[in-house]
This record gives C-alpha cells, sequence and structure tokens, in this order.
C-alpha cells in the first residue's frame, strides 16, 4: 500500500492524546484525534479509517459503546482498545464487543505502535483490506479464496475440499481474528 495507514484515535486525556498521535505520525501513520465517543464517532462515519484505537472511558460515549456502532458499521475494521480498567470482565466486555486487542493503561508508546502494525499486517495479510473495497477473493499467501463461489485455490489449482472443509474454511475465512 502506497497510502499511508489511516488510524482513529479517541482519547479524552489531551497530553496523552497528542503524545499518541505524534508518536504514531512519527511511525508513518496518519492519526485522527478524537477527544470523546461522539467526535470519534462523527470522524469514523465522514472518514476512512483502517484501524480505530480507542479509550474506554471517555465524556459524552464511552469507548464501548462507540466501539459497537463501530461494529454495527463495518464488522472487520480492526478495534484496540486502551483503558485504565483491568477487571476480567471489563476486558471480557471489551473482546464481546469486538476488540481486536485490549491495551491497559500505563502502557509505552512503542508496544501501542506494535500492536497497531500487527493487527494491521494480520488484516491486510488476511486480505481485509481488499475485501473491504469490494473484492471477491482473498488471498493468504499462496492460496486463493473465492468469496462468491466458494471456491479454494493454491498457486492458481483448484483444492478440492469436501462439503464439511469447505463450511469449515469459509467460517474460519469470514470470521479471521474473532
Amino acid at each position: 500500500m502506497d497510502e499511508k495507514l489511516r488510524i482513529l484515535l479517541c482519547e479524552d486525556d489531551e497530553n496523552l492524546g497528542m503524545l499518541l498521535r505524534e508518536y504514531l505520525q512519527a511511525k508513518g501513520y496518519e492519526t485522527e484525534l478524537c477527544p470523546d465517543g461522539d467526535a470519534g464517532y462523527k470522524a469514523f462515519i465522514s472518514g476512512k479509517f483502517d484501524i480505530c484505537v480507542l479509550d474506554v472511558m471517555m465524556p459524552r460515549k464511552d469507548g464501548f459503546t462507540l466501539g459497537k456502532e463501530i461494529r454495527q458499521s463495518n464488522e472487520e475494521i480492526p478495534i484496540i482498545f486502551l483503558t485504565a480498567k483491568t477487571m476480567k470482565e471489563d476486558v471480557q466486555e471489551g473482546f464481546k464487543i469486538g476488540a481486536d486487542d485490549y491495551l491497559t493503561k500505563p502502557f509505552n508508546s512503542m508496544e501501542l505502535s506494535a500492536r497497531v502494525k500487527s493487527q494491521v499486517r494480520r488484516y491486510t495479510t488476511l486480505g481485509y483490506i481488499h475485501a473491504k473495497t469490494g473484492g471477491k477473493t482473498i488471498e493468504i499467501g499462496r492460496l486463493c479464496y473465492d468469496l462468491e463461489s466458494r471456491s479454494l485455490f493454491a498457486d492458481g489449482e483448484p483444492v478440492h475440499l469436501t462439503a464439511t472443509e469447505s463450511k469449515i474454511f469459509d467460517l474460519l475465512i469470514r470470521n479471521a481474528g474473532r
């Protein structure tokens, strides 16, 4: 991809938000910072982002609510939650909503950058960026999966799957990362 990856960063702590935005921009990401969940949702629906990094405890709309709304609009976009909440129930709630990763505060900026890179690499490798732009196939290494015909090819040659294998493969490929 020649374009910079776009990150939606929602963080209500002004100092932390600006620090994270500057750090991520220095790493080569185009980063839009929003101070609350309402502003984050407005930015999400009006912009095109490759990943969302959402603080959980924000004014106007918390990160979990924002994450749910984003998931309703886009099932594939990676979401990383940032939070001071460390209770198991909070972490479980984040993953239940559809989080791809969960980072508890305090954290190192390098760790956030590494997790962003990991999520984007995983989704790019699995073809989601291609799929979300209207592609009908997903390429994984030397494999190519046709979403419409549910056909799998290796190096251009068809791979014969049983009906059960085909159903399982289709289910896994459509829900990768979850």
